[in-house]
């Protein structure tokens, strides 16, 4: 088995399949966005290797299914132990890899992780139910049974995190995996595989696959034997993954882009609105979640401005695993250069970048600084097209209905934010927002138990609670007569 240490610890850089390591002969490199240092060569999977985990899967789907949600449970709540016991560990390695903080990795996303697979497993034993109904004298039983093999493919930018968001319901429904994660961010991952095996769980059931989304991605998605597919990432990968589908009829979840609105209506609190307006920075700006498009009613816009650019102007960027740094680098070379191609372009389109507007040149690197762009033409691509960097926009509005129908105008809808000194007012404006998610007067709340996904183009189906359950089970009806039976 190959190995590569990276954070004290070796990580396996083969294929997890069937509870052992496959190693290809063709790899690809992983190196760190935060300076560059190599992190080791990962088997390159093919059709090859996808075929093989999903033959795995589907063998050890019988074993898996009939040890029903106590059983499944019991494992899953060994899994989400060790997680929590190598919280340090993981996120040593994941910072390492996609460049994100290592404090927000300890305190907030591993220990998610764990939550992620706690809770799905509690969820199919305490509240995965539905009572008992009459119909015309007739009893109806509704049921969630395990349906096959699902394909999970996750994006890099919160790469365990996300996947445990897909792997916890996935599993705890009864269904088995293959994964497939983000190819610039492997190391989480396998190190994630081992530790299901030190949970006890069967071989088979959990597998991944390394490799391009163009070759292993379509491999699994176009496999006959896969059940459900599951994919977070771009619209345009979306549509490829989709026909692929189409042509097994595999009921598919996506979470995808977004261009959400930031809602700053007149009688907002200014210092909140302006520091939840800088929050959206987060992550160096790769957060499908982000406000990116924010909306300041006209009258408040010039003491919001203020605001905003003196406490974004103070945003520390550097090397991540220091506890002072505020954001870190963007995830690989071509992302940046996607980035700055935007703001570039915006420029030569006489955009007006009041802060920000170009790589950190004292940093080097994949460092892009916090840019605000103010008042792009609404229809200019800077303004409708997801960026996913450090780059925000902002407009104004006179009224109501003009902040409706801007925040409103645009092919996505995952997410919006109101901020608002009046409840009744928020709740009146926030009615006829079209997003999955609104948040009032703050900012990245999350509860497992709430429904989560986007509208239009931003996605298809909802995870959280019974709607991750009912997509990746077969949800059942058994209709019972009240006569027929011998007495």
């Amino acid at each position: 088995m190959k190995t590569v240490p990276v954070a004290g610890v070796e990580i396996p850089t083969g294929h997890f399949i069937n509870n052992a390591r496959v190693d290809s002969k063709r790899t690809f490199r992983n190196t760190s966005p935060i300076d560059g240092t190599f992190l080791g060569e990962f088997s390159l999977g093919s059709a090859t290797e996808v075929d093989r985990a999903v033959t795995a899967a589907r063998s050890a789907f019988p074993v898996w299914r009939d040890l029903g949600p106590k059983g499944r449970g019991e494992i899953l709540e060994r899994l989400a132990k060790l997680i929590e016991d190598n919280v340090e560990i993981l996120a040593q390695i994941e910072t390492l890899d996609n460049g994100a903080l290592l404090r927000s990795h300890r305190r907030g996303v591993m220990p998610r992780a764990a939550a992620n697979i706690r809770f799905f497993a509690e969820w199919a034993v305490n509240e995965l139910k539905h009572e008992p109904f009459e119909t015309r004298g007739h009893t109806n039983f509704v049921s969630w049974d395990p349906s096959g093999v699902a394909a999970l493919i996750t994006p890099w930018n919160a790469p365990l995190m996300l996947a445990t968001w897909k792997i916890g319901p996935a599993l705890a429904a009864g269904d088995t995996v293959v994964l497939k994660p983000a190819e610039w961010t492997p190391l989480t991952a396998s190190f994630f595989a081992d530790l299901t095996i030190k949970a006890g769980m069967p071989a088979g059931v959990f597998n991944v696959v390394f490799g391009l989304g163009e070759e292993a991605g379509a491999a699994l998605t176009q496999h006959p034997d896969i059940s459900r597919i599951s994919f977070t990432g771009s619209v345009p990968t979306a549509k490829v993954i989709a026909k692929a589908a189409a042509e097994n009829l595999t009921p598919i979840t996506f979470e995808l882009g977004g261009k959400s609105p930031l809602i700053v209506l007149e009688d907002a609190d200014l210092e909140l609105a302006s520091t939840l307006a800088v929050e959206q920075y987060d992550n160096a700006g790769q957060v499908c979640l982000s406000g990116t498009r924010i909306l300041v009613h006209e009258k408040i816009v010039e003491e919001f401005t203020k605001l905003f650019i003196t406490k974004a102007a103070l945003i520390r960027q550097g090397d991540p695993r220091e506890e002072e740094t505020q954001m870190g680098p963007q995830i690989h070379s071509d992302h940046l250069a996607r980035i700055a191609g935007f703001v570039e372009r915006a420029k030569k389109d006489g955009a007006n970048v009041v802060l920000g507007g170009q790589p950190n040149s004292q940093l080097g690197g994949l460092f892009y600084q916090p840019t605000l762009v103010m008042k792009p033409d609404p229809r200019s691509e800077i303004f409708r097209e997801e960026v996913f960097g450090p780059v925000l926009c902002l407009q104004t509005f006179a009224n109501d209905a003009e902040a409706l129908d801007m925040a409103n105008d645009t092919e996505f809808g995952l997410a919006a934010i109101v901020v608002s000194g009046d409840r009744d007012h928020a709740a009146k404006f926030s009615k006829n927002l079209v997003a999955g998610t609104i948040w009032v007067n703050c900012f990245f709340v999350r509860d497992l138990r709430a429904p989560f996904g986007g509208s239009k183009k931003s996605g298809i189906g909802r995870d959280g609670g019974t709607w991750s359950f009912d997509f990746y089970a077969d949800v059942k009806n058994t209709v019972i007569a009240p006569n027929g039976w011998k007495e």
